[in-house]
């Protein structure tokens, strides 16, 4: 999606090709900042929050952090599609490593723990340090392996679906919080020139697996199980694909949609619901001139489509058991092997002193995973909620979205889940967002190319495909 979303990216067999140019990039790295990352008395951060108002945050609160600390510090703004590349380069080099990598997804995490890259122990006593219980324990649980914590883990972002509560009233509709109510409401709300949804099924982009994701994160359809084998040939699995056969291919507008166009049909008034990120929120606000909604009653009133939306967290399938989950994203402070020891206490201080102002680069699609202190356990929950929202104009998030808004936001992260994570096969991740296999089978099966049992058969062959590789 856009506006920073993590995406993980290529496995370390896939550098080969590329070892070159990215050796010359990570040189290049390295040798920029304050102090050039050789010095040993330097600690070097390697960021992918890489706009410039986030840049200007995290270098004030190093500067801060460095001045009590004694020590130099350098900022390396590193996009988010070439860090594993670059990590990986320097790695095999020999050039220094950074000391911590921020805002890395738990692809990129069980990744780089995979190829020896972070140390657990740094990790655990940042967390320890702390206090283990002001972290989300889901948090904590998606972020470890087994009982070792890899990263210490940061924010958060989740998918929702977004719905017109003044369509669901007129109509009589509950909620889209089950499989049943979100396929009725969109069967009911489809006519009359609006479609009931508008849903990922661009075969080229991570947004439409993370949309089938979502889905079956509400109902127990697990991608592979405990050995690691593919798992979505499983009666969960089938209702969550025939769901979304349902919605893209019979309620959710013709050819391929993506991220701009789900976004855009939402917010001219055109699908009474669509499944997307929480960055969204400032958006459909009105608070950014290149995304404004433009439905016929946001003309007079840009607020008017933020009044008349609900956000659902998660949407329980008929084989969930009581178990359903939210698809989270959730990204981690990596501390590499290696790194100085001061780095813990860098990291501590971000999530602690600066944890506010690192909230606050994109309150919409950072929501604590640290709720607060052992004094204060809402505490940063309670500051995240009153932060500036908006890119063009500022808005508090609590005067924008009323408080069920922000309290199921701020809730989503204990209802959180990802595919392989609790199984420990993370590192399936990476492949498998690169490829896209399950976004092209989505992608056939949105179109009428397929039908719902070929596609959930390509969607295991590829999975297995990619579980049996070294």
């Amino acid at each position: 999606m856009s506006r920073k979303m993590p995406w993980n990216q290529h496995r370390r067999a896939r550098y080969a090709a590329a070892m070159t140019a990215a050796g010359a990039a990570a040189l290049a790295l390295t040798g920029c900042g304050s102090g050039g990352a050789e010095a040993d008395d330097v600690i070097t951060v390697w960021t992918v929050e890489t706009q410039p108002e986030r840049l200007a945050v995290q270098q004030e609160a190093m500067d801060a952090w460095a001045q009590d600390a004694g020590v130099e510090t350098e900022l390396v703004p590193v996009e988010e599609d070439q860090v594993s590349q670059l990590l990986s380069a320097a790695a095999l080099s020999g050039e220094d490593m950074p000391d911590v990598v921020n805002a890395i997804s738990p692809g990129l995490v069980r990744s780089f723990d995979r190829d020896g890259y972070l140390d657990r122990d740094a990790a655990a006593e940042v967390v320890e340090t702390l206090g283990e219980d002001t972290f989300s324990s889901v948090a904590l649980e998606l972020t470890s392996d087994g009982d070792e914590l890899l990263a210490v883990p940061s924010d958060a972002w989740p998918m929702m679906v977004y719905y017109r509560t003044d369509l669901f009233e007129e109509a009589g509709l509950e909620p889209p919080t089950t499989y049943e109510a979100l396929r009725t409401a969109a069967e009911e709300l489809t006519g009359d020139g609006r479609h009931g949804i508008t849903l990922a099924t661009d075969a080229a982009d991570p947004f439409t697996q993370q949309t089938l994701e979502f889905l079956a994160q509400g109902n127990g359809c697990e991608l592979v199980d405990d050995s690691g084998a593919a798992s979505l040939d499983t009666p969960a699995c089938t209702e969550t694909v025939e769901l979304y056969a349902d919605l893209a291919g019979e309620h959710s507008p013709d050819g391929t949609q993506g991220v701009e166009s789900t976004r855009a049909t939402y917010f001219a008034g055109q699908a009474a619901m669509t499944v997307w990120s929480s960055f969204l929120l400032d958006e459909l606000a009105g608070l950014r001139e290149e995304f404004t909604p433009s439905c016929d009653e946001c003309a007079g009133d840009p607020g008017w489509l933020a009044e008349n939306t609900g956000v659902v967290p998660v949407v329980e399938g008929p084989s969930a058991g009581g178990d359903a989950a939210g698809y989270v994203e959730l990204v981690s402070w990596g501390i590499t092997d290696g790194a100085d020891p001061e780095v813990t206490d860098f990291v501590a201080y971000m999530m602690s002193d600066r944890y506010v102002d690192w909230l606050g680069m994109a309150p919409e699609g950072k929501v604590p995973v640290r709720t607060g202190t052992a004094d204060d356990p809402a505490q940063y929950t309670e500051a995240w909620a009153g932060l500036e929202i908006g890119v063009d104009e500022k808005a508090a998030f609590s005067d924008v979205w009323p408080a069920e808004v922000t309290d199921t936001l701020a809730a989503a992260p204990e209802s959180a889940d990802r595919w392989a994570l609790p199984q420990g096969q993370g590192a399936i991740l990476g492949p498998l967002t690169s490829e896209l296999p399950l976004a092209k089978a989505a992608a056939d099966l949105g179109s009428g190319g397929t039908d719902a049992a070929a596609a959930q058969t390509a969607m295991q062959d590829a999975v297995a495909e990619i579980a049996e590789r070294d």
